[in-house]
């Protein structure tokens, strides 16, 4: 099954104080399925990572190990136009998400896939909109 990949499941994979099983799960279909996300994600995930060297959660070569992992995997990143980016604020202002969570939502309702998300407010949404949630 095709699916959505966000920032939420991947840094559970990725911050060691995060981990999960379910994490770990949805990790090992992201090396059999390359799922989809927008190519926000790669500023997303790296800007999480600095901001957890910053307040002491991993260390510099930590941190440059996990970007090296992430980047590694097989994600089909998929670039944000304005088209996109005007739909995921519409769908952010209508459900309380910011624009960057509503742009993974507004690519599995354009994709007709699945969302694998962590995050509540997010997965509500995307209930709203009958997109199913892999978590």
């Amino acid at each position: 099954m095709a699916f959505v990949l966000d920032a939420s499941v991947v840094l559970a994979w990725l911050l060691p104080d995060e981990r999960s099983e379910a994490a770990e799960r949805l990790i090992e279909r992201v090396i059999s399925q390359r799922p989809h996300a927008p190519s926000l994600l790669l500023l997303e995930v790296g800007n999480a990572l600095l901001q957890a060297e910053r307040r002491g959660r991993l260390s510099a070569a930590t941190r440059l190990e996990l970007l090296d992992a992430f980047t590694s995997m097989p994600i089909a990143l998929e670039p944000l136009g304005a088209k996109s980016m005007l739909d995921a604020s519409a769908m952010a202002a209508s459900h309380s998400l910011t624009v960057y969570d509503a742009c993974y939502l507004q690519l599995a309702l354009v994709r007709n896939c699945a969302l694998a998300t962590f995050d509540d407010s997010l997965s509500r949404a995307a209930g709203s909109f009958g997109v199913a949630i892999l978590s």
